[in-house]
């Protein structure tokens, strides 16, 4: 769970592969949906807000398909990810937990037996 600047709560809902985003009083306002076909542990394990002015975007760690998105925060859109599964620098094994400092590096953490944290500087423009 994470609270934006503009108060809304952004939950992850893992198993039903769902960002629910709620008013700081518990009202509901919107949910976004990610692979929907995803079984078992769901896509969306933990999520981060990118530390622009706006908090623009959304990082989601997904667990079952080793990878993170960047999400458009207004709307649910997707507009890119990284990694994939496997064992090598960049790539995730049950990626669970995230973190974004004031900089954007993220930082991601791996259960089971990936047991590390990497870090990531993102470059894309868009993302400034």
């Amino acid at each position: 769970m994470k609270l934006a600047n503009d108060g809304l709560v952004y939950v992850c809902d893992r198993i039903n592969n769902r960002i629910q985003v709620f008013r700081k009083d518990g009202t509901f306002v919107k949910e976004f949906f990610f692979e929907k076909n995803t079984l078992g542990n769901g896509a969306v394990w933990d999520i981060a807000i990118w530390p622009d002015p706006k908090q623009t975007w959304l990082l989601s760690a997904d667990g079952e398909n080793n990878e993170i998105r960047v999400i458009r925060r207004d709307d649910g859109s997707v507009v890119g990810s990284f990694g994939r599964n496997g064992r090598n620098a960049g790539q995730f094994h049950w990626v669970h937990a995230m973190a974004i400092d004031a900089k954007g590096n993220v930082y991601t953490a791996e259960v089971d037996t990936g047991k590390r944290i990497q870090k990531f500087k993102l470059t894309s423009d868009a993302l400034k």
